[in-house]
């Protein structure tokens, strides 16, 4: 993986790339088989990165603690919404960093590594050529 910024265009195909149905499915598979370590790197990363220090719980104690139960529901979901932008942002960058450490190739896995591929006779599209194939037993 070269170390340079990416276009606005090169980013925009890789998104469009990555949201086939085929190539998410398949990189949701490599993320639930290697969860508890992503989990754990990017529980590192937030802790390491002061994101939930004492004010975060300061933040946490204001949101819940308010009067007005409207008021209390919009603060809890704010923070939740930041929360998560935040642990996707974090996760992005270490996905950046996992990809550029596995040199950005797919990898072949090793002799009785676990794969995935789609169901028999489902339709995929090659991420490469973007041609319909057909998944055979």
């Amino acid at each position: 993986m070269a170390d340079r910024a990416y276009t606005d265009a090169e980013l925009d195909a890789a998104i469009a790339a990555i949201s086939d149905p085929a190539r998410l499915r398949q990189a949701q598979d490599v993320v639930m088989r290697t969860a508890p370590a992503l989990q754990r790197v990017l529980a590192v990363a937030l802790d390491e990165g002061g994101w939930f220090d004492p004010g975060h719980d300061q933040a946490v104690r204001d949101a819940t603690g308010r009067d007005d139960p409207g008021d209390r529901a919009r603060e809890v979901r704010t923070l939740l919404a930041e929360e998560t932008r935040l642990g996707m942002l974090v996760g992005v960058a270490i996905g950046f960093e996992l990809a550029q450490e596995l040199g950005g190739e797919p990898s072949t896995p090793s002799p009785g590594e676990q794969t995935t591929s789609p169901p028999a006779g489902e339709q995929t599209t090659s991420p490469r050529a973007g041609e319909q194939t057909t998944q055979e037993d």
